[in-house]
């Protein structure tokens, strides 16, 4: 069967990929390394820094993905930046080396690798060192993000502190500064406690070097730097990390990128009839299936909601169709992303979500209504407060039907944030409490007067 499914990668090609690959006594695929001439090209063209990111699959096989990445990369597409990929027999340090070698000899180009940037669990530091020993090894920014990222929901901190981190976290990422960096510093070590506080590896944030490599990017270079990243991650654990079968993922990964590709002469990949459905799993639902469940969740919206209510959750439910989401789940939470802030979702009844729509209506936002979609279900009575449900909202629909104005909005930005701040201040040792209590004071005499008592 692998062979079967790999050798669909060779088929006739005026320029066939570079497909290496080694099966084990029980015809399962044991190592495997891959390179469209394209990729090859890409590398050629950009070899100072790259960026390498593991992809793990259900039955523990690891998936090497190498990227370009630096000042002069500017590429479109998810997996544009893609040069390079590999799985090893083992994670050791022979099944490593055999890896890289093989890259090597089929890349000329890797003699000018100046940077190579890791995920903060790379542990074969050696073997990486040994075989590009001329190259400096760094953590990549994305990779501590999505690392810091992942302890604040772990921590179990709250909603309001859990919200301040990580919309610092982004902030700081998108210009990040020395400056920016330290006080993101400062914050973790005000609002993580202090035996929690060594599992976030803060002391990264003041690594002026790490940040070097990341610094030249503007706000905006940013902001799409991170989310192509996202993007292109998203699609590696869809394809491969959600697989068991090394080989479906891998023809399905190579399958999507031949679809997407903007050059798609340089990759060679074309699947028989007989084969169609070993991607079919891990593909993206048909159009159909996707009207079907929207159009489902439409219904199930203006029959259990008031009139404005459901325009409101109908235009979250328009944000969610025109997005790509990544859902991820654990115990008892779901987290949802849609290339924005990322949001905790409680899916249980009563639905709740960590979003400003949500905090501010309390009704089924976009995170909500994306959870029912990928679940191919529907909205119950009981994940709406009763104030919401259809006959019992009168008094709401003269405010709601309304077009909306700058001063609601202003409104709910302040409500919500005098809740953050007040939950801030609850929850904090009577020191700390003393100091921002005084900065609040001095802010609001600065604005108001320190000849009005303002009440904070």
């Amino acid at each position: 069967m692998a062979l079967t499914m790999l050798n669909e990668l060779l088929i006739e090609d005026p320029n066939p990929p570079m497909l290496l690959y080694q099966v084990s006594k029980t015809a399962q695929l044991d190592t495997l390394n891959y390179q469209s001439c394209f990729m090859q090209g890409v590398f050629a063209h950009f070899p100072e820094i790259l960026f390498i990111h593991r992809t793990y699959n259900p039955m523990g096989k690891v998936l090497y993905t190498f990227l370009v990445d630096g000042p002069r990369v500017q590429l479109e597409g998810h997996l544009a930046r893609a040069v390079y990929f590999a799985i090893p027999a083992k994670e050791d340090a022979e099944g490593l080396a055999q890896m890289f070698q093989v890259f090597k000899k089929f890349n000329p180009a890797w003699e000018r690798v100046c940077t190579i940037l890791v995920d903060p669990h790379f542990l074969p530091l050696p073997t990486l060192a040994m075989e590009f020993p001329a190259a400096e090894v760094l953590l990549s920014a994305f990779h501590i993000c999505k690392f810091l990222q992942g302890k604040f929901y772990q921590l179990s901190l709250g909603q309001p502190v859990e919200r301040v981190l990580l919309t610092s976290l982004q902030s700081t990422m998108c210009s990040a500064t020395a400056g920016n960096l330290r006080k993101l510093y400062t914050l973790l070590s005000s609002c993580i406690p202090p035996t929690q506080l060594p599992e976030l590896h803060s002391h990264w944030l003041l690594n002026d070097r790490i940040w070097l490599a990341h610094r030249w990017r503007s706000r905006a270079e940013s902001s799409r730097y991170f989310q192509g990243l996202e993007v292109t991650t998203r699609v590696l654990s869809q394809f491969f990390g959600t697989t068991p079968c090394v080989e479906q993922g891998m023809v399905s990964l190579l399958r999507y990128m031949h679809q997407n590709s903007g050059d798609k002469a340089s990759f060679s990949l074309e699947l028989s009839p007989q084969n169609n459905h070993a991607a079919l799993d891990v593909s993206p639902e048909s159009p159909k299936v996707e009207q079907l469940v929207e159009a489902r969740i439409q219904h199930s919206l203006n029959a259990i909601c008031t009139g404005p209510a459901a325009q409101l959750c109908l235009g979250e439910l328009a944000v969610v169709q025109k997005s790509v989401h990544l859902i991820g789940s654990s115990s008892e939470k779901v987290n949802i992303q849609i290339l924005e802030d990322t949001h905790r979702v409680q899916p249980q009844p009563p639905a709740s979500c960590s979003c400003y729509f949500h905090q501010a209506f309390h009704l089924p936002c976009r995170h909500i209504l994306a959870i029912l979609s990928a679940h191919h279900q529907v909205l119950q009575p009981n994940m709406l407060p009763a104030q919401w449900t259809a006959g019992c909202a009168a008094s709401l629909d003269n405010i709601l039907g309304s077009k909306w104005s700058e001063t609601l909005d202003k409104h709910l930005a302040v409500a919500l944030l005098t809740e953050e701040v007040g939950q801030l201040l609850q929850h904090c040792s009577q020191e700390e409490f003393e100091r921002r209590y005084s900065t609040l004071r001095e802010l609001a005499d600065s604005w108001i007067g320190p000849y009005e008592q303002v009440q904070l």
